[in-house]
């Protein structure tokens, strides 16, 4: 579903700042793999994810979506095939267009938009539907404003849009980082069961080590803009913490003392 080929991508060329982002990434992610990448600081991990997205060019490398070559796609193209859930729970909804709009444009992206703009009584129906499923309550509150949400109900509306037209590939870029603990575990509780039910692949950004093992098929590492560890099978459900950072220290070639520094 999404084949990476040796991706590379410098920011501030010959600038003091120059930095080396992504070195040469290699990726094949198979249909309904969801995938949990984790990594430090720097390490590239965001930055792959707009390399798929087409954030900005990659510099080197070819990205390819459903055997696709979606390279010289800009972003907006690009929006046929992903959906994405970003890290700050404001962005991904219109603030000020009440639920039923937010949903309504997730609902038509990609489809041919009349001049006279309106939701039918069915469509309405359908997404009271998509909401109940959420178990928020959010059913109910139709015509409010997606400004008045909570964080966590706001997350999980975008989690629902970006999901609806059913895309090729899902991008979770530290989609719960901005949110308290109890609203992240619901939030990524939804994120399994709507993953589950529409079979998603699906790529998650995450500086949580214990979401990582947890959540997915397989598991990424990344360090210095490379993958330097690609889990899946057994071996990822039997992985535990103190694997992930034995396996860090020895690949990496650093010693860490928890995962809170690991991740930091």
């Amino acid at each position: 579903m999404l084949e990476l080929v040796n991706i590379h991508k410098v920011f501030n060329i010959g600038t003091i700042n120059e930095k080396q982002a992504l070195c040469g990434v290699d990726l094949v992610l198979n249909k309904g793999d969801f995938v949990t990448v984790i990594g430090g600081n720097g390490a590239g991990k965001s930055t792959m994810l707009n390399a798929v997205a087409g954030a900005w060019p990659i510099d080197d490398g070819a990205v390819f979506i459903n055997g696709t070559d979606i390279t010289a796609l800009p972003e907006h193209k690009r929006s046929f095939y992903i959906g994405r859930v970003f890290q700050d729970p404001m962005m991904g909804t219109a603030a000020d267009m009440s639920l039923e709009e937010n949903l309504a444009l997730a609902f038509r992206r990609g489809k041919r938009r009349m001049l006279k703009w309106y939701i039918t009584k069915a469509e309405r129906e359908q997404y009271r539907e998509y909401l109940r499923k959420l178990g928020l309550g959010l059913e109910d509150r139709m015509t409010t404003k997606v400004r008045l949400l909570s964080g966590g109900q706001r997350q999980a509306l975008t989690l629902l849009m970006a999901t609806l037209q059913k895309p090729g590939l899902l991008l979770l870029d530290e989609h719960t980082a901005a949110l308290d603990p109890a609203t992240a575990a619901k939030v990524l509780e939804l994120t399994d069961q709507i993953i589950a039910e529409s079979g998603l692949t699906t790529m998650m950004v995450t500086h949580n080590m214990t979401d990582a093992i947890r959540h997915g098929n397989r598991l990424l590492m990344m360090d210095a803009g490379k993958i330097i560890l690609d889990i899946s099978g057994d071996e990822k459900i039997k992985l535990k913490k103190a694997d992930l950072i034995s396996k860090f220290e020895e690949l990496a070639g650093v010693r860490q003392e928890t995962d809170e520094m690991l991740l930091s």
